[in-house]
């Protein structure tokens, strides 16, 4: 039911089918069917009007947040603009917090940060192993930030992203030195304790690394905010 409604096969405004047409159409029982919609509710992909059937809700009541929603959104996205979205959204929490983490690092997460860039410069050629300690890198700089919410939000979404081709991209070597060139800037603008400095770059390097992945997907433009 989720995918209908993110298909636009159930558009908004349109009352969900009859209890006794879900049920066959899923074939399941009408409890499960009550429950269904109960968590549809819950997502913001519809309402429940007492006496009034159930409707469909459109994109902007949704929680975008919610994994079934995003992963299916991103499922039927072929203009990247949910993608691009994503990244917009992270660049800016992720800036941040690379601000913040400048301001606050203590020597052990430098010596992390350190650590990590210098074992993904070994890592080129592994894409499997370098693209874990690039997720590892990128949670350490959240943590230094200290910055809880913010760190969730962004992982609740890479969970997801990461789980699609079209976000995560090509993976050949050339790729990940260019990559592991971004975290070093990163990494020497926080161990310099340069909040600017390091916000920046982690703004370049979200930027950069997402452009190289759309590439020939879409337009770029959106990405220019």
């Amino acid at each position: 039911m989720v995918q209908r409604i993110v298909r636009g096969q159930l558009p908004p405004g349109e009352l969900l089918p009859p209890e006794p047409a879900l049920c066959e159409a899923f074939s399941v029982s009408r409890t499960v069917i009550r429950e269904a919609v109960k968590i549809l509710q819950e997502k913001g992909l519809v309402k429940i009007r007492q006496g009034a059937g159930t409707v469909v809700q459109p994109s902007t009541s949704w929680n975008m947040l919610d994994e079934l929603v995003l992963a299916a959104t991103i499922a039927e996205d072929e203009s990247l603009a949910i993608l691009d979205d994503l990244v917009v959204t992270r660049r800016l929490l992720e800036s941040d917090m690379a601000h913040v983490a400048a301001r606050l690092a203590t020597p052990e997460i430098v010596d992390q940060l350190r650590t990590l860039v210098d074992r993904m410069d070994e890592l080129v050629g592994d894409p499997v192993t370098y693209g874990e300690h690039d997720l590892a890198f990128h949670d350490t700089v959240m943590q230094a930030s200290g910055n809880r919410l913010a760190r969730a939000v962004i992982r609740a979404l890479e969970r997801q992203a990461n789980s699609t081709a079209r976000y995560v991209g090509r993976t050949e070597r050339a790729l990940c030195v260019a990559s592991n060139q971004g975290h070093r800037r990163i990494y020497e603008r926080i161990a310099a304790h340069d909040p600017d400095g390091a916000a920046e770059a982690m703004f370049s390097h979200i930027t950069e690394a997402w452009l190289v992945r759309r590439s020939g997907q879409g337009d770029p433009d959106r990405l220019k905010r």
